[in-house]
């Protein structure tokens, strides 16, 4: 089962918000994208990378259009920890969510 943690509905709903400033059809189906490939993840857990900055083997990503989709695998189930743009500084804004 996959679950979203609170930072992450705050990402996608921000990446919505923003992208619906020029369009909502393309907000949506961007919205639509990042649900469509976390549900995915059910079957296919490891599909994403290892997120290289952490190098844990339970900590991945997935590309998303400009997006890091960054999940973590447990015994009970897949958690979306959050949804950042690939300029970000990743270690930075990582290691403050995580607090």
């Amino acid at each position: 089962m996959v679950t979203w943690s609170l930072p992450a509905k705050h990402d996608l709903k921000k990446i919505h918000g923003f992208i619906a400033e020029d369009s909502q059809h393309y907000a949506l189906k961007v919205s639509q994208e990042f649900l469509e490939k976390t549900n995915v993840l059910t079957d296919f857990p490891e599909m994403g990378r290892i997120v290289p900055e952490i190098d844990h083997p339970k900590i991945r990503e997935l590309f998303i259009y400009s997006y890091r989709l960054i999940y973590e695998i447990s015994q009970e189930n897949i958690e979306v920890l959050a949804i950042i743009h690939g300029k970000q500084n990743f270690k930075g804004d990582f290691a403050e969510m995580r607090k």
